[in-house]
């Protein structure tokens, strides 16, 4: 497990986009992938997508998991024309393969969730509509995919801002938040995929 403080992480990350990396790209394939080790086409999977990055990479696995095969269905209550423009990007793939968005939640649950609401910059307690999506998702108690972090748990203090996502699993990018690093209620079994980012590549971002 590669352990950063928040900035760190952000440095990291700033550095690989110099390199021209996508690491939205990776890290929604990664999420992908990850759900389709444990859920076999055609299943439903509901994928919930914030109005950041984290929704940027929640969009990438479910254009993936739709060419694959899946039954997925977006819940997106944000504005599209909004989001910055790595998740604008995904967010045009994902339409540009078939898919279609609805702001609500449907009236059953799916088979799996990918939560992909708020990420690691989260620092204060969820707002409507927000925190209406995680009272449903946690009530209908299907298995749930965190990205990142489960959206309503920080990062920075490792406790919750108010209501939080329960997941079943949550994948974190790059590393793991320090606060993190000894798990909380919130997140489920923890999992952590480099994106490609090998710890002789990190430890060379500090290195100078």
């Amino acid at each position: 497990m590669g352990v950063y403080t928040l900035e760190q992480l952000r440095r990291i990350e700033a550095c690989a986009r110099q390199q021209g990396m996508d690491l939205m790209a990776r890290a929604g394939r990664a999420a992908a992938d990850f759900v389709q080790a444990r859920l076999p086409a055609p299943a439903s999977v509901m994928v919930l997508a914030g109005p950041g990055n984290n929704g940027g990479d929640a969009l990438v696995a479910a254009t993936h998991l739709l060419q694959a095969g899946y039954a997925v269905q977006v819940v997106m209550p944000g504005d599209p024309a909004r989001l910055p423009a790595d998740a604008a990007q995904a967010y045009a793939g994902w339409r540009a393969a078939g898919g279609v968005e609805d702001p609500a939640l449907p009236r059953v649950a799916a088979d799996l969730a990918i939560d992909g609401l708020f990420g690691i910059g989260l620092t204060r307690a969820l707002g409507r509509p927000w925190v209406d999506l995680v009272d449903a998702l946690n009530g209908w108690r299907m298995p749930v995919l965190a990205l990142d972090v489960p959206s309503g748990l920080s990062a920075r203090t490792g406790q919750p801002l108010g209501q939080t996502v329960q997941a079943s699993w949550t994948l974190s990018f790059i590393g793991t938040p320090a606060a993190l690093a000894g798990g909380a209620p919130a997140m489920g079994q923890r999992y952590e995929d480099d994106l490609g980012l090998s710890p002789q590549w990190r430890a060379a971002v500090f290195a100078g």
